[in-house]
């Protein structure tokens, strides 16, 4: 951290500079880079015996599973990245064996 305690430039320019981009770098080199995504929430309701069709979908689009419950029926909540959402939607409508509803 580099603090000014005082408008004065006794360090001068040039070192007021150098403490400004020393500190930025060793800043920057001991930081850990964090990627987000701006995630959909699905929840899709199926029978057992369309398990298979819709875990198909699932591995081929590497979708992550929540949290999924096994009764009478399966119901799974499900994270898609924003921009595959639509995409990966129609994909489950298509199959026209389940219910699937966008979490808000």
């Amino acid at each position: 951290m580099v603090v000014r305690y005082f408008g004065g430039t006794k360090l001068g320019v040039g070192g007021l500079i150098n403490a400004y981009k020393t500190t930025a770098k060793l800043i920057i080199e001991a930081s850990k880079i964090v990627e987000k995504t701006i995630d959909v929430n699905f929840e899709i309701f199926f029978e057992y015996k369309d398990m298979n069709k819709v875990m198909r979908i699932i591995k081929e689009n590497n979708i992550e599973i929540k949290s999924q419950k096994m009764h009478l029926n399966c119901e799974y909540v499900i994270s898609i990245r924003k921009t595959k959402a639509l995409k990966i939607q129609q994909l489950f409508e298509d199959l026209r064996c389940l219910k699937i509803t966008e979490i808000k």
